[in-house]
């Protein structure tokens, strides 16, 4: 198993990555933070100062046409990226219980101290998504809205950085060899170790080769998992799995 399109774009728009947002009609584009809520919807909070307020309707029931345009960062160097989110819909102001519950459901994903003033110094827009796509080297994907309001975030990727870096730096022996027997590779031979570039709630995905002529493969968990602990347990028993013993593929 892997992330759908849904999945990924879910995980992209979730509010950890610098975001651009672009407006109908408008100069643009224009720097923005961002988040979603539970639904899926996508949260702007926007100082009342900026460029982007004055473009930005200020009343009740007006709203305006906007994209939100994510590039996914990769976590560490030879990481591919996920690709490019690109999510629409009309973007109205918050007000009162709205904006209160809106500024929560911010909290959630990004507890900035900025939110204690909203109302004040800034304000926050919400839209859902009439229309998602994911565009990849390969192509560009359009993502039913449904889809995508019915997936969920990739409980890793806000701490995908950190999860490699100590799979590299506190387990990489071990790792490299439960790839190898995964992938039935030789111990020796003038291929480097093999390396785990990017980790998700389904599987990793590792780049083996010698320097110049790379390429990657995907190892499968058992199971989806739900967060960086439950990762820790599946993973325990793979690492410290003997040598010569049986593995599951991946």
């Amino acid at each position: 198993m892997r992330p759908t399109p849904a999945e990924t774009v879910r995980t992209l728009v979730a509010g950890r990555l610098p975001a651009l947002v672009h407006l109908a009609q408008r100069p643009g584009p224009f720097h923005v933070r961002h988040a979603t809520d539970v639904d899926g919807r996508v949260l702007l909070l926007v100082g009342v100062h900026s460029d982007l307020a004055a473009a930005l309707p200020r009343g009740e029931g007006s709203d305006v046409a906007v994209a939100l345009d994510v590039l996914d960062l990769p976590p560490a160097a030879g990481a591919p990226s996920l690709g490019r989110a690109w999510v629409s819909g009309w973007a109205a102001p918050l007000h009162g219980d709205a904006a209160r519950q809106a500024t929560l459901d911010f909290a959630e994903v990004d507890p900035t101290g900025d939110l204690l003033d909203v109302g004040t110094r800034f304000r926050l827009y919400r839209f859902e998504v009439a229309e998602a796509r994911l565009e990849r080297p390969d192509g560009l994907l359009r993502i039913d809205p449904v889809a995508y309001a019915e997936a969920e975030p990739d409980p890793l990727h806000p701490v995908e950085p950190e999860l490699l870096t100590e799979l590299a730096v506190h387990h990489g022996r071990e790792m490299a060899a439960y790839v190898r027997r995964q992938l039935g590779l030789v111990e020796s031979g003038p291929d480097g170790p093999p390396r785990v570039v990017r980790v998700d709630r389904y599987g990793l995905l590792v780049s083996l080769g010698r320097p110049g002529a790379r390429r990657r493969a995907r190892l499968a968990f058992p199971r989806p998992v739900a967060d960086h602990r439950e990762l820790a347990r599946l993973l325990h028993p793979m690492l410290c799995q003997h040598p010569h013993s049986a593995a599951p593929r991946g």
